[in-house]
């Protein structure tokens, strides 16, 4: 409970001012502490700077260790037009020549023979069971239900087991199983593993289990499209919901429920398909419609609570299959199933977004679908690249007995060997070749010239990267010395709230300059870490097998002016003339691996010291993710916090005390007052 205050009344001090002034003094100890609080903090961030500087450094001096920065190719080609190549860094320097290229690789295609649609053209957007009447050749749609499902793998077995809880298995000719991407046959007339050849799976359809010949190991992730006969959905009415969903679309209507009606509980409703018929009827006409395409049943009043009813149906979907091969000619074939509400853009989209590896897509105005591999080159010897299977791919879409274009290697004579590719880019020795165009050096009158291709060190590109590197090297070390030269101002302190506000803003933005100068000046932490790095940069290496152990060798010296703080220069012609004459050596000097101190490269060296003068400013000055308990500038900080805790509570006293000292020589003053005014009121009564 505060105590009355009772500023000046009877005395007519100003006893306000008279605290302010006194409180002024006593808070002289916390201003200084907060001062040196915000100091230490200001030290703090510039450590962190500082170690901000060091990191971009190290991770510069890691990117440096890698080859491609010392052994970067510059390629040219005489026959530009023709032949193009780059090269890695782990190329050689070499020759190529290829004197002609009898054919570039294609890819191959399919048309459809002719147009799929009838007097009526497609529209490609429209569910397929609502457009199948504008197809020229008629739809031939299977009936069941389309089921897909993915299972992990939790150990090592060989078999897995399916979880459908109603119909029969059907169709098992179109279904695919996946390991992680490798796809299997299904075998349902086998018994057991022994009966299954390579890439084969055993589906026994009476119990849904998948058996495997080998093992499938943990974490394996098989996926699994199948089919069965009918889906069966149980529903039960909450007294709310008027549209239950079958989780399947394209549904057969002939096929639902065995007929004509749904039995709610006790009651009939009679089924319709036509939105028109459903809206015209009255609720009590117990109507319920069929939505074929979304897959709804739709009441005209909410299902009673807990009636429940059963229905079961089929979809009307269709199947087709694709075929390709890979560059080892091992063929991958992908079943591809679709239910009736599905569009024709939706299956190109299904053979597009699939693995198969082939691009479809439907021309409205030729009125024909085109399949294109999506990989160059003659990939089955025997046959097509894309084969195609099913009736709606091959009959309805146009594909049955079309004759397939392109699916040709690039052939092609280089070095005066005649040689074939699956793509017109290839690699040989590191060396990535693009073939452009037909040619033929060899036919004297042909105008073409063969295409030579040089391979060769890019010593101007080393260079760049070197002189990169070290050029962010004097930058840091530059930004470092800049703080430990930096003049300290020892009477411009950090400023109280107080001082702040009597200056302008200017005023104290250069004051505060001023007290954030200096504050790392000579710092022995960063002037020893600079120290180190000359040292790594000019100590010779030893057990080199190259012929340069020093930079000096390299053109790489020490500035002359001492106030650069260790500086490197180059000697760009001595630097290029290294790289020329033996860039490897001048790789080891940077790179070199080694169990001590003497035998590692120059970055390797670096790395250490870096690491290890930004350890020790962790220790210290931390990071913003830690906290103050975590480095000793935090755990001061935390200190100086406690006691500017401290300090403020006794303030808080202080002051109180103050007040309690004043009012009550206020309230003395008071009576004197009183009993003075009692005494001249009785004297002068008497007179």
């Amino acid at each position: 409970m505060n105590n009355m205050r009772i500023g000046g009344l009877a005395s007519g001090i100003d006893t306000d001012s008279i605290v302010k002034d006194l409180m002024k003094v006593e808070r002289m100890p916390l201003d200084k502490l907060t001062k040196e609080k915000q100091s230490l903090e200001w030290k703090r961030d510039a450590y962190r700077e500082m170690n901000t500087l060091l990191f971009e450094l190290r991770n510069l001096s890691i990117d440096m260790t890698l080859s491609k920065n010392y052994k970067s190719k510059s390629v040219t080609s005489s026959n530009e037009q023709n032949v193009s190549a780059t090269a890695t860094p782990a190329s050689g320097d070499n020759s190529y020549t290829i004197s002609k290229v009898d054919q570039l690789a294609t890819a191959a295609t399919k048309i459809s023979n002719g147009s799929i649609s009838n007097t009526n053209k497609i529209d490609p957007s429209l569910g397929l069971m609502h457009a199948e009447n504008n197809f020229a050749t008629p739809i031939t749609w299977n009936y069941g239900v389309m089921e897909s499902e993915t299972i992990k793998v939790t150990e090592e077995r060989n078999d897995i087991a399916l979880t459908h809880t109603y119909g029969n298995f059907t169709n098992s000719q179109n279904m695919n199983v996946l390991v992680d991407g490798k796809n299997y046959t299904v075998n349902t007339t086998a018994t057991s593993e022994a009966d299954l050849a390579e890439g084969e799976v055993w589906l026994n359809t009476s119990t849904g289990v998948l058996t495997f010949k080998d093992p499938l190991s943990k974490n394996n992730n098989v996926e699994v499209d199948y089919y069965l006969d009918q889906k069966i959905a149980d529903f039960t009415g909450n007294g709310t919901q008027k549209v239950f969903s079958l989780g399947k679309r394209g549904i057969e209507e002939s096929t639902f429920n065995g007929g004509t009606t749904i039995t709610v509980g006790t009651t009939p409703y009679t089924i319709t398909t036509e939105p028109d018929v459903f809206e015209s009827q009255a609720a009590d006409a117990n109507i319920v419609l069929l939505d074929e395409t979304a897959g709804n049943l739709v009441f005209k009043d909410a299902i009673a609570d807990g009636e429940s009813f059963s229905v079961s149906f089929q979809q009307k979907y269709g199947t087709f299959g694709l075929e390709t091969y890979d560059e080892e000619g091992n063929a991958s074939k992908l079943n591809f199933a679709f239910d009736g509400s599905k569009s024709l853009n939706n299956v190109i989209n299904d053979i597009n977004n699939s693995d198969i590896g082939v691009n479809a897509f439907y021309d409205s105005f030729s009125d024909k679908l085109t399949l294109t591999r999506d990989q160059t080159g003659n990939l089955n010897d025997s046959g097509d690249e894309i084969i195609t299977s099913g009736t709606f791919l091959n009959n309805v879409l146009g594909f049955a007995g079309v004759t397939e274009d392109g699916g040709q290697n690039a052939s092609f004579t280089i070095n005066g060997l005649s040689t074939e590719r699956f793509s017109n880019t290839f690699e040989i020795n590191d060396v990535t070749f693009t073939l452009k165009n037909t040619f033929d050096s060899t036919v004297a009158g042909s105008g073409h010239a063969p295409a030579t291709i040089g391979v060769s060190t890019d010593s101007e590109k080393v260079f760049e990267n070197i002189k990169g590197f070290i050029e962010k090297y004097n930058e840091t070390i530059g930004k470092i010395n800049e703080k430990l030269n930096e003049e300290y101002y020892r009477d411009y302190k950090p400023l109280t709230d107080e001082e702040r506000e009597a200056m302008t803003e200017k005023q104290a933005e250069l004051w505060d300059e001023k007290a954030q100068s200096g504050l790392l000046k000579r710092d022995p932490l960063l002037s020893g870490g600079l120290s180190q790095l000359r040292t790594d940069f000019y100590s010779p290496i030893s057990n080199i097998s190259t012929q340069f152990s020093q930079l000096a060798q390299i053109g790489i010296t020490t500035s002359s002016n001492y106030r650069e703080g260790g500086k490197l220069e180059i000697n760009e012609a001595d630097l290029k003339k290294a790289i020329q004459d033996d860039p490897e050596a001048v790789k080891e000097l940077f790179t070199a691996n080694g169990d001590t101190y003497q035998e590692k490269g120059i970055l390797r060296r670096m790395q250490d010291s870096l690491k290890g003068t930004m350890d020790r400013i962790y220790e210290r000055a931390g990071r913003t993710t830690y906290t103050n308990e975590q480095f000793t500038m935090g755990r001061n900080l935390k200190d100086m916090n406690d006691q500017i805790d401290r300090f403020q509570d006794r303030l808080v006293q202080i002051e109180d005390r103050y007040w309690r000292q004043f009012t009550e020589m206020e309230k003395a003053i008071q009576r004197m007052n009183s009993q003075s005014s009692q005494l001249m009121n009785y004297f002068g009564g008497g007179m």
